[in-house]
């Protein structure tokens, strides 16, 4: 199984941007679903956004749709989140996920489903 240690967390103000980005080991990750997962303290884990395989169809939530943007480095064999117009609501930790079984991963309790650690995301108001 592919092994994803995401990076690119920290403290920004609200109207800033960070850009996180999930590395992978063991495997590559071009024949994986691609997504980007977060849990605020006291909260469920939620979609971000995601993308399939080959890149050709990308899915965001609602609450970030617009700010944020999910792509794909395929030399280097990564995946980063760009987010912009950051909001306090937008604090949490914020995990790297791969599938080789669904087009879309959307869900955060899919069973194919490999995890990243995760990185600390803080905005700050």
């Amino acid at each position: 199984q592919v092994q994803l240690v995401e990076s690119g967390g920290g403290l920004v103000q609200a109207g800033g941007s960070l850009r996180l980005s999930c590395a992978a080991s063991g495997r590559t990750i071009s024949r994986y679903a691609m997504g980007w997962f977060r849990q605020a303290p006291g909260k469920e884990r939620e979609f971000v956004a995601a993308n399939s395989w080959s890149a050709s169809s990308t899915y965001y939530a609602d609450s970030v749709k617009g700010r944020f943007t999910i792509s794909r480095d395929r030399a280097k064999d990564t995946v980063s989140l760009q987010m912009n117009s950051l909001k306090p609501e937008d604090t949490a930790v914020y995990y790297c996920a791969a599938d080789s079984r669904v087009y879309l991963p959307t869900s955060p309790s899919a069973s194919g489903m490999n995890w990243g650690k995760g990185t600390l995301v803080t905005v700050s108001s």
